[in-house]
């Protein structure tokens, strides 16, 4: 380790492409070029064993840097990391971790997750828009098999239909924790939390298998809004 870097900044340096403080600046600027993050919104977290990555908020997200990242221990003893949250690590720069923050956290507790992320993805958006009344997305299709029961059980087969409840959306971004825990815990199956009229929140196992079905999830909202609007059944 260089004499110039402190303890605190070594939790984010490294010349490793896998580390998760790499990966999270290379993924951010990936999912920009999708259109899930434009407008700094949207991110995306990362916890191996006992320590949290997150990216900051209301930043370019394409435009992220290592140093910019967030290291949390993981678990934290209530009432953090809701409220007054103990960090290992905090950038230099005058940033704020994630808005999504708690809502990543409900990944970890209730589903035991390596990765969560959040897209702010058109296709998510309409699918809320479409789905509203039924506050859940319903889909039959081949693209379903490369989604996990619970986001890390067993994946579904062709023959499974993929369901993905709807919460409300509120005005700040932390204040959709209780509901989302709630709609996790109602719907133990569910890969993903859509949000209504903002985007969904994915999660896996660990980033590879969230980044896996955040984009299988995307493909399925879209061809799933796209057989709504063309009056088609999105199920067998």
């Amino acid at each position: 380790m260089s004499a110039n870097i402190t303890q605190e900044d070594a939790l984010v340096t490294s010349t490793d492409p896998l580390h998760p403080a790499n990966l999270i600046s290379e993924l951010c600027a990936s999912f920009y070029r999708l259109g899930w993050v434009t407008g700094t919104g949207g991110g995306i977290c990362i916890r191996t064993h006992d320590k949290v990555y997150i990216a900051p908020s209301g930043v370019q997200k394409e435009r992220i840097e290592p140093s910019h990242i967030f290291v949390l221990p993981y678990p934290q003893a209530e009432p953090s990391p809701h409220t007054d949250r103990i960090f290992l690590r905090r950038p230099n720069l005058n940033l704020k971790e994630s808005a999504c923050t708690p809502l990543f956290w409900n990944a970890f507790t209730i589903r035991n997750a390596g990765s969560c992320i959040h897209t702010h993805s058109q296709n998510a958006v309409m699918a809320t828009l479409l789905w509203e009344k039924e506050k859940m997305f319903r889909i039959s299709h081949q693209m379903i098999k490369g989604v996990r029961i619970g986001g890390n059980g067993p994946t579904l087969s062709y023959l499974d239909t993929l369901e993905v409840p709807i919460i409300d959306n509120t005005p700040n971004e932390e204040d959709l924790k209780d509901s989302m825990k709630d709609a996790m815990e109602k719907y133990p199956r569910a890969a993903g939390i859509l949000v209504l009229r903002h985007g969904i929140y994915v999660w896996g196992d660990d980033w590879q298998k969230a980044k896996t079905q955040t984009e299988c999830l995307d493909y399925l909202l879209e061809i799933g809004v796209k057989m709504k609007l063309a009056g088609l059944s999105t199920v067998l």
